[in-house]
């Protein structure tokens, strides 16, 4: 157990310190404003605050865990040892930067309560944030903020004893278009078969001929493929289904057949099966209630684990919804046109409200990126900046996560990249 003294503890200061010693080290904290406990206290001990109280172990506070609300503040990033820092401290204090403050602005998304230029969709563009701007996206700076705290209280307490983290990862897949030619209804399939007339795609014409008499799979149904491959690994597997209002023509589908519920069903029977919150939907929580409702009737099963269409977060009333809605975990802390650590970390979080002052019990699971995103790449691009994350990852012994398309598995040769991906290297076999 660590014993923090502090003038007084605010929910900021209680929600950072247990997400840097608590959830990534495995170190329990407890807090004091009395000085005569603190001093008394004959295990590892650390004071956060203005002044030292004499030669303890000492962590100087920048103030923004101190305060309330939320306005512009001035940040200046600098290099620090293999990574970078911002909210310099004196001499006097054991780290260079006040590492709380710093993980409490990235964790709650203090920039994204601030006026900011919105895309067309009302999201917050990567453009828009410090850790684009300044060069650190594509590391979990909190990840590795925290491993420098370990190496901090084991110079200072050598008898400290810490559990050891494992690596983690957790793939997600997104099927909000599960089928190619199925399900789409007479009409949708005519209009289809004219278009690949028109365009002479006469592969795709006898394609989705031979899938709709049944004499071969759609090639969107990549399920059992996912399945078997993730079926001897340790590796975790999430596949989001959209049942709302499809955001364009193409996504939407009549979720309500059959065929489409068995799916779901088959899917729920291996792996977790969350839901893709429509787009159209994310501001009425009766909506969202509904669909909830809908994907817990098909698998029957409690839904734990969500994620928004086009990746739209906006904070903090679509993450209420959730907490209010019960959902345990969120799935959408990343860039829609980015990859890298929104959050600046790469372990699981709990959404604070800035707002409301409150830490809610909404996980946050940050994901690097989706591979929509990634697309227009080199095979060997994809695969050298996904790796280059991954070891990043690894290096903190976090979690990592990347949301996979079930259309990246069709055989075809653009896909090759994806499949192999998935398959051998983001696969942590047992």
């Amino acid at each position: 157990m660590l014993l923090i003294y502090t003038q007084k503890v605010t929910p900021r200061i209680d929600y950072i310190f247990k997400h840097l010693c608590t959830r990534i080290l495995g170190l329990k904290v407890e807090f004091t404003a009395t000085i005569e406990v603190f001093i008394s206290h004959q295990g590892p001990k650390l004071s956060y605050g203005k002044q030292p109280l004499g030669n303890e172990l000492f962590i100087q506070s920048h103030g923004l865990l101190t305060v309330q609300g939320f306005e512009d503040v001035e940040i200046v990033v600098k290099p620090w040892k293999q990574s970078i820092g911002f909210f310099p401290t004196s001499e006097k204090s054991a780290l260079p930067f006040d590492i709380f403050a710093a993980s409490f602005y990235l964790l709650s998304r203090y920039e994204e309560y601030l006026p900011h230029v919105k895309d067309p969709l009302g999201r917050f563009p990567a453009s828009e944030s410090l850790a684009y701007r300044e060069g650190f996206l594509r590391q979990p700076v909190i990840d590795l903020w925290a491993y420098e705290l370990r190496t901090l209280l084991f110079q200072n307490f050598p008898d400290l004893e810490l559990p050891s983290r494992t690596f983690q990862v957790h793939n997600f897949v997104e099927a909000k278009r599960p089928f190619e030619f199925l399900q789409r209804g007479v009409l949708r399939n005519f209009l289809g078969f004219g278009n690949d007339l028109w365009k002479l795609r006469l592969r795709r014409f006898f394609m989705r001929i031979r899938v709709l008499i049944g004499w071969r799979k759609d090639p969107y149904d990549t399920f059992t493929w996912m399945l078997n491959n993730t079926r001897s690994s340790r590796s975790k597997l999430t596949v989001f289904f959209l049942l709302g209002e499809g955001f364009s023509f193409r996504e939407d589908f009549n979720t309500k057949r059959e065929k489409f519920k068995r799916v779901v069903k088959y899917v729920a029977d291996y792996t977790e099966v969350g839901l893709v919150f429509s787009y159209h939907s994310l501001q009425d929580y009766d909506s969202l209630k509904k669909e909830k409702h809908f994907l817990e009737e098909i698998t029957h099963r409690e839904l734990k684990s969500a994620t928004n269409d086009r990746q739209l977060i906006q904070l903090p009333y679509i993450y209420r919804h959730m907490v209010e809605l019960e959902i345990e975990r969120d799935c959408t802390m990343f860039y829609f046109d980015e990859i890298g650590f929104r959050a600046g970390t790469c372990t699981p979080f709990l959404f604070y409200d800035l707002d409301f002052e409150v830490k809610t019990p909404l996980i946050i699971h940050p994901v690097v990126g989706k591979s929509l995103s990634m697309r227009f790449g080199k095979e060997s691009d994809i695969e050298g900046t996904l790796m280059r994350l991954y070891n990043e990852v690894k290096r903190v012994d976090g979690t990592f996560s990347f949301f996979f398309s079930n259309r990246d598995f069709e055989q075809v040769k653009e896909n090759k990249v994806w499949r192999y991906l998935f398959s051998q290297i983001l696969n942590v076999h047992a």
